[in-house]
């Protein structure tokens, strides 16, 4: 596997054949390990996103985040970019273009990127210097370009999330990318330089 379209078609296989119960199970492993962990103890304000093409599933997360008082928050499709709006258990959803639930609110409820603590972002593929390869729209790296202007306030942290077998040696990156600050699997966190 070598060009973007290739892994993307490989991984998307690979994590669509996994069974209901493996994804239960991989889920629950990666809930436990990131809430265990300091980044997610310190953030307040968590975006995160609902499972679409057998992609890692967040609702355990979420359900711990709302337990112990968490804001959370989901993506919606404006444009080319990504605006985020609060999602509670009682949130109303919408299937998007592409078929993915989003909040069913009004705009004037999105949240300015900037005050969000972490950003758990879905993607295909990763590698270990932090790049990502997601479905191919671009939605996270038009919405986070502006992180890279930035050499201090660099908020917030974004962090992929995969099943460990999503990793690969090498990811061919493009200039637009915004790279990862780590990724969380079910076997636990991953930081990049």
């Amino acid at each position: 596997m070598t060009s973007r379209t290739e892994i993307r078609q490989q991984m998307r296989h690979w994590r669509r054949s996994l069974t209901r119960v493996e994804r239960a199970g991989l889920s629950q492993r990666l809930a436990r390990r990131l809430a265990a962990s300091q980044t997610f103890q310190r953030s307040q304000r968590i975006a995160a996103y609902l499972p679409n093409d057998g992609e890692m599933d967040l609702r355990p997360l979420l359900r711990r985040a709302w337990r112990v008082g968490k804001h959370c928050y989901l993506p919606v499709l404006k444009g080319q970019r990504l605006w985020f709006l609060p999602y509670t258990e009682d949130t109303p959803l919408a299937d998007n273009r592409f078929g993915i639930p989003e909040p069913a609110l009004s705009p004037r409820r999105r949240w300015p990127l900037t005050t969000l603590d972490l950003v758990l972002a879905p993607l295909v593929a990763f590698d270990g210097q932090g790049n990502r390869l997601g479905m191919g729209g671009g939605y996270y790296d038009r919405s986070f370009a502006y992180l890279a202007s930035r050499s201090h306030w660099r908020r917030p942290l974004i962090l992929g999330v995969a099943y460990t077998f999503q990793r690969v040696p090498v990811l061919p990156s493009r200039p637009w990318d915004v790279p990862l600050h780590g990724v969380a699997t079910e076997r636990g966190l991953e930081w990049f330089p």
